[in-house]
């Protein structure tokens, strides 16, 4: 159980490494704009959208690695005051009713989602019209990521729970 939570630990924090380097691309279009639009009066059609592609990528993949870095707001004000095994029991009981059963729909119908942008070719309905199917898999990719961290966190618990 502890390899399998290795590496999926290892796995997003490599992708969380990887997708941090969208924002280089992304200062660089957003720069671009600003020079063609006021320097030159002749503002792009593709920018804006492809801004929001690329910050898409890189939210959706950020999901993981800041659930694994324990980043993702929470309110903790129950959950500061317990002891630690129930603190961690609460932990279980939230990860089994909340997260795994919402995270792992949201995987799923992400899947299907994308599958049937890419059975019909989808793309944008804008004046550069890009390819959607590309993105939406990645966002189902992100999806899919966050729920193995999910799972990673469940069973780091179980063994806590189990040390405890």
């Amino acid at each position: 159980m502890f390899f399998i939570e290795k590496s999926i630990n290892s796995l997003n924090e490599k992708v969380g490494y990887f997708t941090s380097f969208l924002v280089l691309p992304l200062v660089l279009i957003v720069a671009y704009e600003v020079v063609m639009r006021y320097a030159f009066n002749a503002p792009t059609i593709w920018v804006f959208e492809a801004t929001t592609l690329i910050y898409g990528i890189h939210f959706m993949f950020g999901f993981a690695y800041t659930l694994k870095h324990d980043g993702h707001v929470a309110i903790d004000v129950f959950e500061a005051r317990l002891p630690k095994k129930p603190r961690i029991i609460l932990r279980l009981l939230t990860s089994l009713v909340l997260f795994l059963p919402t995270v792992g729909m949201l995987s799923i119908w992400s899947v299907i989602y994308a599958a049937d942008s890419w059975r019909n070719w989808e793309h944008a309905s804008t004046s550069w019209a890009p390819p959607i199917y590309p993105f939406k898999t990645l966002m189902a990719i992100g999806f899919i990521l966050l729920l193995l961290q999910g799972i990673a966190r469940l069973l780091h618990d179980f063994r806590a729970l189990k040390e405890h």
